[in-house]
């Protein structure tokens, strides 16, 4: 097993709606990391081509100069969801009472996951669908900083440190046939790792981790 129930478990078990009923309409990581997750994607991603934002709210982080087919946007906010400019269309759903993604088979060129993989309780079933959904070929990119709402995080990342939680992500693609092998990027510049040894904060930590469909 993946993980155990304790593992999955959150402090705050009411339903994750109840939590997002109200819209939030900030960024929960600094402009560092913003910029190194639209580098990110400006490299992974190709113009034109089907993108899933899961997980999303009011900002995509996409770059501004890429176009593509269709964005399908995806969160717990309506609200959010409806203020986002880059998506074409948006969907209200609770991943941890329904496990299944409502496409069709190979619909998607790349699916993005940004600082909200902390609160995903059943993650092999997810990544299952995402990889279900994907085209041959195509990506899943699994983004996070150190910041989460604590109360809504699972038990195996509230105790974990930024290392394990790394591989953590990297197990949950490794638990589905048919990924590639997990990429992992971490940029956390030295000018983050000096102000944080002083004491003086600095940016957020960058982790990316992603892998492509291969069959």
């Amino acid at each position: 097993m993946l993980l155990s129930p304790e593992q999955r478990a959150k402090l705050d078990q009411t339903n994750d709606l109840l939590f997002y009923d109200y819209p939030r309409f900030v960024t929960h990581v600094d402009d560092g990391f913003i910029q190194q997750l639209t580098d990110l994607y400006r490299d992974r991603l190709k113009p034109q081509t089907r993108i899933l934002d899961l997980m999303s709210s009011w900002v995509s982080h996409l770059p501004d100069e890429m176009e593509f087919a269709h964005v399908e946007g995806h969160g717990l906010n309506a609200e959010e969801l409806a203020r986002n400019p880059r998506l074409d269309r948006y969907f209200v759903q609770n991943l941890n009472e329904n496990l299944q993604l409502p496409f069709s088979d190979r619909e998607f060129d790349a699916v993005l996951i940004a600082v909200s993989v902390q609160y995903l309780q059943y993650p092999e079933a997810i990544f299952a669908e995402i990889h279900r959904i994907l085209k041959p070929g195509g990506v899943v990119i699994i983004s996070f900083s150190n910041r989460m709402f604590y109360q809504k995080a699972i038990q195996a990342w509230r105790d974990g440190s930024e290392a394990s939680r790394l591989h953590l992500v990297g197990r949950y693609l490794q638990a589905v046939p048919g990924f590639g092998k997990p990429e992992a990027i971490v940029n956390q510049t030295q000018s983050y790792n000096l102000l944080s040894f002083l004491g003086m904060g600095g940016s957020d930590p960058f982790y990316a981790v992603l892998a492509y469909r291969e069959d």
